[in-house]
Order: C-alpha cells, then sequence, then structure tokens
C-alpha cells in the first residue's frame, strides 16, 4: 500500500488545488470579467470534448488499462499494442468528426432561438481541435498510469489547463486579447500541455510507437468489443448524472437547475479523495487479475472502502456543520431553503464512494458486461425515478431519484461480488466510523455560532476535525491511516 498512498496523497492535493483554481476561475474571475454568453460557451466547450472524447476514445481509456500489463515488453515497443491503440482512436476521432460535421446545421438550427448559445454558431470550430487534444492527453494519460506514473499527468490535467485560463482571463482584464483570443490561448493550452506530457512518456520511456504485432492483431477483436462495452458503460453514466437536470428543468424550471447543479458541484467535494486514490487502484486491480491473485483484490478492496468512507464522512460532516457559512459565501440566502437537497446528494456520493472499488473489479474481469447491464438498467431506472419524483417533490425529487440509483448500482455490484468471488469490503470498521460521524455531527451542530462567518468556519472545522481524527486513530478504524499519522506526528523515517 506504500506505493497507493504515495501516489494517492500527492493526487489528493494536485485535485483540490484543481477543485480551487476552478472556483477561483468560475466564480471570481469568470462573473466579473466575461458576459454571461462567453461563461455559457466556455462552459460547453469544456463540456462537449468530454463528450466528444468519451465516443471517439471507443473506452480504449478502460482497454488500455485492462489489456497493457499482457503486453508489456522490456523494448518498450510492448508488442504494437501503443500504435494499435493510437490507430483505434484516430478512426472513431475521425468518424465522430465527420459525424459533428453532418449533423452541427441541424443542431445549431435547433438551439438558434437560445441567446445564451448564440456565441456556438460563431466559435463552434474550436470544439474539433480541443477534443482532438483532449483525446491525445486522455490516452496519454492512461498509458502513464499503467506504469503507476499518476502524478504529473493529473497535475498537467487538473492544474496546469486551468492556471492558464486564469491566464487567459487576465489578459482579457487587461485588454491584451479579446474573448477570440482568449479561445485561441485556451486551445494553444491544450496544445500545451499534449506536449509536455507526450516529452514526460518520453523521457521515462515508457513505450514507442512500432509495427503492430500478431498477438495484439489476435485479440483486437475481444479488446474492440470490451471498449464498446466501456462506451456504452459511459454514455449510462452521463444519463445517470444528466437525467436529473433535464427533466428538472421541463418540470421546475431552469431556476432549480441552477440551484441544483450548484448544490451538486459542492457535494461533488467528498468524492475527490477517492477519485485521487483510484487513480492507482484501478491498475493495480487490473494487475491482480492478470495473475488472478484474489486475495490482492479482497485487501485492497477493503482498505479503500474504509479509507474513502472515513474522508468521506468527514468531508460531508463539515459541510453539513457549516451550512450557514457556505449560504453566505454564496450570497444568496435561498440556497438555506435547499441545503437538504445538498445533504442528500452528498450522502449519495458518501454511497458510492464507500463501495470501493466494486466497479472496478467487476469490469476488470471477465465478467465486465455485467456492469454494462447494471448501468444500462441503473439509467433506464434514473429516468423513471426523476420523471415520477420531480414531477411530485420538484428539486428534491431529483436528489432522492440520485440517491437511489446510486444506492441500485452499488448493491447490485457489492451482491455481485460476494456471490461470485466470495469477498465484499464491509466489517465492524464501517460500523464504527459511522458511529464516531455521529458523534462529530452533534457536536459540531451545537457549537455556538460565531458572528464572523470565516473565524466560524475555523472554529467550527477545527473542533470537529480534531474529534474525529482522534476518535479514528485511537479505535484504529485504517492502519495504513494510523501509520500515516505515526509518521507524520512522530516523524518516523
Amino acid at each position: 500500500m506504500n506505493l497507493l498512498q504515495k501516489q494517492g496523497f500527492f493526487n489528493s492535493i494536485t485535485l483540490y488545488l484543481g477543485v480551487f483554481l476552478g472556483f477561483f476561475n468560475s466564480i471570481i474571475l469568470f462573473q466579473r470579467y466575461l458576459t454571461l454568453e462567453e461563461i455559457g460557451y466556455f462552459t460547453l466547450l469544456i463540456y462537449i470534448p468530454l463528450i466528444y472524447t468519451q465516443v471517439s476514445s471507443l473506452g480504449f481509456s478502460s482497454v488500455i488499462t485492462r489489456y497493457f500489463p499482457f503486453y508489456k515488453t522490456n523494448d518498450k515497443a510492448h508488442g504494437g499494442f501503443p500504435s494499435f491503440v493510437f490507430l483505434v482512436i484516430g478512426a472513431g476521432f475521425l468518424v465522430v468528426t465527420l459525424g459533428f460535421f453532418f449533423f452541427k446545421e441541424v443542431i445549431f438550427s435547433f438551439y438558434a432561438d437560445k441567446e445564451d448559445l448564440s456565441l456556438m454558431s460563431k466559435y463552434h470550430y474550436y470544439i474539433i481541435p480541443v477534443s482532438f487534444f483532449s483525446l491525445v492527453f486522455l490516452v496519454q494519460q492512461t498509458l502513464a498510469l499503467t506504469a503507476y506514473k499518476s502524478v504529473f499527468p493529473t497535475f498537467l490535467r487538473e492544474v496546469m489547463i486551468k492556471i492558464f485560463t486564469s491566464i487567459g482571463v487576465l489578459m482579457i482584464v487587461f485588454k491584451w486579447i479579446d474573448f477570440q483570443g482568449f479561445l485561441n490561448f485556451y486551445l494553444i493550452a491544450n496544445i500545451i500541455i499534449v506536449l509536455i506530457i507526450s516529452w514526460y512518456n518520453h523521457r521515462i520511456k515508457l513505450f514507442k510507437i512500432s509495427a503492430i504485432g500478431p498477438e495484439v492483431k489476435e485479440n483486437a477483436g475481444p479488446m474492440m468489443s470490451y471498449g464498446l462495452s466501456s462506451m456504452i458503460s459511459g454514455s449510462a453514466i452521463a444519463a445517470i448524472t444528466g437525467l436529473g437536470l433535464i427533466l428538472l428543468k421541463m418540470i421546475s424550471g431552469e431556476a432549480m437547475v441552477g440551484v441544483y447543479g450548484t448544490l451538486t458541484g459542492i457535494a461533488m467535494v467528498i468524492s475527490l479523495p477517492a477519485k485521487a486514490l483510484n487513480t492507482t487502484s484501478y491498475q493495480i486491480i487490473a494487475d491482480a487479475w492478470k495473475n488472478e491473485d484474489l486475495n490482492r483484490i479482497s485487501k485492497i478492496y477493503y482498505k479503500t472502502s474504509v479509507i474513502q468512507l472515513l474522508i468521506g464522512i468527514l468531508l460531508l460532516l463539515g459541510l453539513i456543520i457549516n451550512q450557514r457559512n457556505i449560504v453566505f459565501l454564496l450570497h444568496k440566502p435561498e440556497y438555506a431553503d435547499f441545503f437538504n437537497v445538498f445533504i442528500l446528494l452528498g450522502c449519495a456520493y458518501l454511497v458510492d464512494i464507500t463501495g470501493g472499488l466494486n466497479q472496478a473489479i467487476i469490469s476488470f474481469s471477465i465478467h465486465y458486461k455485467i456492469v454494462v447491464r447494471t448501468l444500462i438498467f441503473g439509467a433506464i431506472l434514473s429516468g423513471i425515478l426523476n420523471y415520477f419524483l420531480i414531477s411530485r417533490f420538484g428539486i428534491v425529487g431529483a436528489a432522492w431519484s440520485y440517491v437511489l440509483t446510486m444506492f441500485f448500482l452499488n448493491f447490485v455490484y457489492w451482491l455481485y461480488i460476494k456471490l461470485k468471488f466470495k469477498i465484499q469490503p464491509f466489517g465492524k470498521k464501517h460500523l464504527f466510523t459511522l458511529f464516531i460521524g455521529g458523534v462529530c455531527l452533534l457536536i459540531g451542530l451545537n457549537i455556538p455560532d460565531l458572528n464572523n462567518y470565516y473565524l466560524d468556519v475555523i472554529l467550527r472545522s477545527t473542533v470537529v476535525t480534531i474529534v474525529y481524527v482522534s476518535l479514528t486513530y485511537w479505535l484504529n478504524i485504517s492502519e495504513d491511516i494510523n501509520e500515516l499519522l505515526d509518521k507524520v506526528l512522530k516523524k518516523k523515517p
């Protein structure tokens, strides 16, 4: 677990730095120096390439994680596997781009009456190059992860691109460029981080382009099948997260979508440590399946579940006990009326991260199609729940739909792994953690309010954190966290 601890720690720092920069950009800089139309288009310029990349890659980021360990060779050619990957995603990108050109007129005419999307017609051509460089970066990053080199690529993706974005807006502030110049600068930034990660992979001698070997050709069919399944899974995940927003807009209006989206963005912080930890954990699971080491999978399944529950509860507690302060920072008192929505969304993320590596364990096994079927059914369930619950309860119904969908997905994964592989991640340490969380919640809610919001945040958060960490350490909830604390407190070498 030393490698997992080290990379998880640095990835956590990187992710939270990225969150801070994202907050600074979207809440401070964008709101002051860009128009609403410009903010809307730039949001689309970030969101659309994510979908573009997912479809274009044909699920090959998952293919790399699962199959690359089987083709690794000392000569770094890896049997031509990297060449095969770039060939497939190149073909996928070409097909998707042709489809984009074919349907763009229909799409733009559909949105022609939407004022906030008027810049889309003017600057739609940025979508293709940004998507292309995002795709190339994704592949290079995934290849680096297979060598347990996750920290620097994560820094490029989560921090560097946001620093470039900040610089671009500041250049507008000083009137050095206009909005189109900002878009050009953002495109150049994407090119730069691709060049940097390409240099990095070359420097660590990760791979080289060579002729595709017979073994890779022989297994091309199964790899394509697995990749397409992963792509379908990704589409189902997008549907699960997006259906609530779409139906909420249709039934309750755009104002509720804004409230829901803001609260979701805050609640999502709970999942960031798991995201950092899983960056390395996924590759460990893939390697363990290669060696059919079920014992190793069981250990990391349990440990990650405990650690993610521990950190997730602490973050959720911090947000709940600081409700008054969060509403103050949002400058919109009406958010206080919907804070129960945030608590529900936070619980949904907590359920998901406590499931640990359940989806990855199945995805990297020969039973990966179970994940696809489960996600498709989950997307259907999400649509049904959202329609009926939003119709009756509005924004609260959307939150409950997400909670129930996350519980369904994680329960199915847990049950399948328990029955099929005879392993499961839960134990008495999970119950102890919930008990500690309950105690700290009572303490945090009963601390008297201070007149100064910022001092109130510091006092409330500090007291709860000290009590939470102390109880966690005393009850030895996680050996890995206790070992880390020992090194910090006792300065062990």
